[in-house]
């Protein structure tokens, strides 16, 4: 959205009340207010409010585009503006306007120059390791390098020496290969309690021994630590060391997921959109009203990777100069047909918790059905952590079922 037209007369309410509510939720977004109540003290109230003009009725139509022409240059200045500004600080490949967004970014500015550990929370798909590596960019440590590990790609028997290297072996694990730099390592949760143990010991003393080796190493990383689920949940459960944790978590930035920042949506899908059109060799220049109202309404349990999956799809298949909807996947399409159908609450209204509830135990009992009651595939299948899992599974009262 580049500009809004707000006319002071609305159905249930002055358009003056919604400015401010307009303004919270993006505050470089230019608003318009036309009226046909002119009058000097509405004016000034308007603009005091934060519209970008103010116009009276009765007005020609070359006056209103001419406006709106200037309030879209404002707008998009105010983005290249915003996207420069990000980029120099180390964050252009994060996208996001939205207010829960723009705190995560003013978080990763503030915690990137210090040494402290992070703790990086949000469900799979938010972009975990993409701000991890923001946090890189922007630290002291910079010119060493990044380097990630996702526990969930590494088998136990191996994570030892994939962390601190094997001595016999003459093999070189994720910490000395960190050296100088930022080591990353992904569903920090799913450690076994023996690898929780010596970890703790190594940020304690601030060295470390190789897999059958004598000489200590020292450790010069900065760790930042992710995980998909509640890690204090699994701290509560007893699956997480707490003094381990309360070591990694000693700053917190939570991702929130994209159903929480649909007004991303169109930035996210458009940026994609031009990288995945530049690697196909596509000339493709956005997406028709109807696809673009479909991504908006379909709640992206898969998160920004989704999305991201989503529109490379789109492009490949994509013959023409925009993508519709008919490129979307089918339960994208279906969101949008939720959503048109419901157009009001039913008259004894909806229970947001409720509703949730039973999302979520539609989807877990279908993943214990799927992995015939196995609770750590259906787990894994879903995504969470097996202590989460099984949080759910008794809170949701499937525990009979599993």
């Amino acid at each position: 959205m580049d500009v809004v037209l707000l006319d002071v007369m609305l159905p249930d309410r002055s358009g003056l009340d919604l400015l401010p509510e307009i303004r919270r939720r993006d505050p470089d977004l230019p608003v318009v207010v036309i009226t046909a109540y002119s009058s000097i003290e509405s004016a000034i109230e308007a603009i005091r409010a934060g519209a970008f003009h103010y116009l009276p009725k009765p007005f020609k139509n070359d006056e209103v585009l001419h406006l709106i022409r200037r309030a879209a240059e404002q707008r998009r200045l105010v983005t290249e503006n915003l996207r420069l500004r990000n980029r120099l600080a180390g964050l252009s490949e994060i996208v996001g306007t939205s207010r829960a967004m723009r705190e995560v970014l003013e978080l990763v500015q503030r915690a990137a120059p210090a040494r402290s550990n992070i703790l990086i929370t949000g469900e799979p798909g938010t972009g975990k390791e993409l701000v991890a590596r923001a946090i890189h960019r922007l630290s002291p440590r910079r010119d060493g390098p990044f380097v990630p590990i996702h526990t969930g790609a590494v088998p136990d028997e191996h994570m030892e020496s994939t962390l601190f290297g094997h001595e016999e072996e003459a093999t070189r694990g994720a910490l000395e290969s960190a050296r100088g730099g930022t080591f990353f390592i992904d569903e920090v949760g799913a450690l076994s309690p023996e690898i929780q143990a010596r970890l703790l010991g190594v940020i304690q003393e601030r060295e470390y021994l190789r897999v059958g080796g004598s000489e200590p190493l020292p450790l010069d990383v900065r760790i930042i630590a992710a995980n998909d689920g509640d890690l204090w949940g699994e701290v509560r459960a007893g699956a997480f060391r707490e003094d381990l944790y309360y070591r990694l978590n000693v700053i917190t930035i939570e991702l929130p997921p994209l159903r929480n920042r649909a007004e991303d949506i169109p930035l996210l899908a458009l940026h994609f959109l031009r990288i995945f059109a530049a690697e196909n060799g596509r000339h493709i220049e956005g997406f028709t009203p109807r696809a673009m109202e479909a991504l908006m309404a379909y709640p992206w349990p898969g998160n920004v990777r989704e999305l991201q999956n989503v529109v490379e799809r789109a492009v490949v298949l994509s013959r023409g100069d925009l993508v519709g909807e008919d490129l979307l996947p089918e339960e994208v399409r279906r969101g949008m047909a939720r959503t048109e159908a419901a157009t009001v609450l039913p008259p004894e209204g909806l229970d947001f918790r409720k509703a949730v509830e039973a999302y979520q135990r539609t989807l877990i009992a279908e993943a214990l059905k799927r992995t015939g009651g196995v609770q750590r595939q259906a787990a894994r299948l879903l995504r969470l952590s097996p202590t989460t899992f099984n949080e759910k599974v008794h809170r949701l009262g499937l525990a009979d079922d599993a």
